[in-house]
């Protein structure tokens, strides 16, 4: 793919180019073997537990393998942040700070149907110039033509235009990468995963970063707890969220600037 290059040998020219005109890259050789392992471990006991929930609430249907949510104080998903994967492209996509919007993951295996089979986008309101949220894709295992690798219809950001989904699965490239790459793309571009017609699962980590002002899927800081950010790096405050906090009550609305919910330097 033209759209391809090495992770340790990657620039932010080579990223701007194929952002501008593909609206998605992939950096191979990204994650050790080991750490996949680590996460691929980790996704056993945390999809049974989202599971169950899915399940009590009767919304299991079209979810099968997905898993929402895994930044957890015992998990990869802190170890995997502070490694500040493609930290330099998310920040000059974004023009300066951001933080996580989502971290997720999907087990998809054969025969199964998840929404993110179908084709999408994942933002309903198209900015083309305005860029507020990129995506990425960690590939735990090899994205394979067999096992449903994901389909990106290249320049579709550009438009407005939802395509038709004939030409798109007509026209669409395949990311066709092995495990431990990372894809990055506009969250305009129309995308899908393929059909996995093997006896394996194909494992991914999905992952959105905003500009700090956008709304988070889930309010991390509160969800790890407001003490827990002593134990963080100033890179991890960030990119969690910590610096782009609402105040819930007036005590925490007055403060001085360092003390803050929202600091200024978050846009």
């Amino acid at each position: 793919m033209e759209n391809e290059f090495n992770y340790a040998q990657r620039t932010i020219g080579d990223f701007e180019e194929a952002m501008d005109n593909y609206g998605w890259i992939v950096y191979t050789d990204a994650l050790n073997p080991d750490f996949i392992k680590t996460i691929n471990d980790d996704l056993v006991t945390a999809y049974e537990h989202r599971r169950k929930i899915q399940e009590k609430n009767g919304i299991s249907a079209n979810m099968d393998g997905t898993l929402h949510h895994l930044l957890e104080r015992d998990n990869f998903g802190l170890r995997f942040l502070e490694k500040m994967f493609c930290n330099d492209e998310i920040s000059y996509f974004l023009r300066g700070n951001y933080i996580l919007n989502g971290i997720n993951a999907v087990m998809h295996a054969r025969q199964e149907h998840p929404y993110l089979s179908n084709m999408h986008r994942d933002v309903r309101t198209f900015m083309k110039d305005t860029k507020l949220l990129v995506q990425m894709i960690v590939t735990l295992d090899d994205f394979t033509l067999q096992n449903g690798a994901t389909y990106f219809l290249s320049g579709s950001h550009k438009t407005d235009l939802r395509p038709d989904e004939t030409y798109f699965y007509k026209h669409a490239a395949r990311a066709i990468v092995p495990k431990g790459s990372i894809i990055l793309f506009n969250s305009n571009i129309w995308h899908a995963a393929g059909e996995n017609s093997t006896a394996h699962l194909r494992r991914a980590l999905t992952l959105g970063f905003t500009r700090p002002f956008f709304k988070q899927q889930m309010d991390y800081s509160r969800f790890l707890g407001y003490d827990f950010v002593a134990e963080l790096s100033p890179e991890l405050r960030q990119v969690i969220g910590y610096n782009a906090r609402v105040p819930e009550n007036l005590d925490e609305y007055y403060q001085p600037p360092h003390l803050r919910m929202y600091q200024r330097d978050q846009g």
